[in-house]
């Protein structure tokens, strides 16, 4: 017997009882992505790992350690 299955394109969606999923929709899914990003075709796939920046080290470097770490949002106003 042969089960075809679509890929949940619509994405997680974690409002609904299973009996009442929206269709092409998961209530369960993790590091996936709906469209292949080179050939922009929706066949699902693994969403890739994050690799560390630079070659590992430690930022500023061990003589030079983060002590304080911030975030800055910038808007840009039409005039």
């Amino acid at each position: 017997m042969e089960v075809t299955f679509q890929f949940p394109r619509n994405g997680l969606d974690e409002n609904w009882a299973v009996s009442k999923q929206p269709n092409l929709s998961s209530i369960s899914l993790l590091n996936v992505r709906p469209y292949d990003v080179q050939d922009t075709r929706c066949r699902g796939g693994q969403r890739p790992g994050l690799d560390k920046w630079g070659a590992g080290n430690q930022i500023g470097g061990a003589a030079y350690p983060v002590v304080a770490m911030c975030s800055v949002t910038y808007t840009e106003l039409d005039e």
